[in-house]
């Protein structure tokens, strides 16, 4: 006997089908409301707040302010949803923003919006789901997923360009089941169309495009602000050990970087190298950047061990390449090995795993770049 089931994979009628859409107040969650309502289905809309904001401008490309708010309310009334919102302040800056500031404190580059799905959306957001007996929490995330006998994989989006993948490898098995993403296979271009059809009062918003919490990427005066301990004086030096300069904080620096070290070259310089310990910045050309092997830490798998038998692709950066690699498993680390030359890596960022099939580009879990 064949079921039949529902456009997110469940064998229910979506009358009988209770599902939370997590909004941002953005034109992506809304048109996955809008969708769920149109489709039948039991729609709860929860927007959470996140930090104390004083934005009011319409045009900004932050996320999760008290005008993104405003707008998830307004959406909620046009499709006549029910509409809930968590006042999560602390604990956002407690598990997002110290954690964003600490890393830096400690030579590393961060990514707070993996630290926000793991923490606070992914966890407490699926939790309050539960609390609600929802069937599934749902998400404007651009992410493919396909769901069979209830387990759900997931993919890299159609829209590679609006991809998002990469931020959810800390996704757990039991949350991936329970999430569903419905703009996956389509592109910006058609989600905006559908905003309009519904007339959603974000079809034609902006895009979020800041970290929430930094206010047009100045993230120095974020860590100012919260440690302005954390701005000491200490020595550039070149890879050989000789002192070229003095720099104001690490905090200024990231690897990779070539802008803003100051110090006149034949050659342009790159930051090779952060030392948090000794509070030096190390500097060089840019072949010094290339990397080939990496240390990864805090491993977290959406598969099976025995896939990584096999050859797998990896992203080091969000916006960086597949690249074929060789993945050794050692507990909770691993070794990685890549089959191409790769600049830049960054101790604080993801590594995200992949593998390819007839359906695309599966994500398969991912870890944490390490010094050492």
């Amino acid at each position: 006997m064949n079921i039949k089931l529902n456009s997110i994979g469940l064998d229910k009628d979506p009358k009988d089908t209770t599902v939370v859409v997590a909004m941002s107040g953005g034109v992506d969650s809304s048109t996955v409301a809008g969708i769920m309502k149109k489709e039948g289905y039991n729609v709860i809309g929860i927007t959470l707040k996140l930090y104390d904001d004083n934005k009011e401008n319409k045009n900004s490309k932050q996320c999760c302010t008290g005008q993104d708010i405003m707008d998830a309310k307004r959406v909620a009334q046009k499709l006549d949803i029910k509409h809930k919102i968590f006042y999560y302040q602390s604990k956002f800056k407690e598990s997002v923003v110290d954690n964003f500031v600490e890393s830096y404190l400690n030579g590393e580059t961060p990514i707070p919006c993996v630290q926000c799905n793991k923490t606070v959306k992914f966890n407490d957001l699926f939790q309050e789901s539960k609390n609600l007996n929802a069937d599934a929490l749902i998400t404007g995330h651009y992410v493919k997923s396909l769901t069979k006998n209830n387990i759900t994989e997931m993919y890299r989006a159609i829209d590679e360009n609006r991809d998002q993948s990469y931020f959810l490898f800390n996704t757990t098995r039991e949350q991936l089941n329970y999430l569903r993403f419905p703009l996956g296979g389509m592109l910006k271009s058609k989600t905006r169309e559908i905003a309009k059809e519904l007339g959603l009062n974000v079809a034609d918003k902006p895009d979020s495009q800041d970290i929430c919490f930094v206010p047009n990427g100045d993230y120095v005066s974020v860590i100012e602000k919260i440690r302005p301990d954390a701005f000491k004086k200490g020595n550039i030096k070149n890879t050989e050990g000789k002192v070229l300069g003095v720099h104001d904080g690490i905090v200024n620096f990231t690897i990779g970087q070539r802008r803003g070290i100051k110090i006149a070259a034949k050659d342009p310089l790159y930051v090779i190298d952060i030392d948090a310990k000794k509070n030096e910045i190390i500097v060089g050309n840019k072949k010094e950047l290339l990397k080939k092997d990496i240390i990864l830490k805090d491993i977290n798998l959406l598969v099976d061990k025995s896939v990584f038998d096999k050859e797998i692709f990896v992203k080091v950066r969000s916006t960086g390449r597949l690249i074929k690699s060789k993945l050794n498993l050692i507990n909770n680390h691993a070794q990685l090995n890549l089959f191409d030359d790769e600049y830049g890596i960054s101790p604080g960022q993801a590594c995200v795993f992949y593998s390819k099939d007839n359906f695309g580009d599966k994500v398969l879990g991912g870890g944490w770049i390490s010094k050492n």
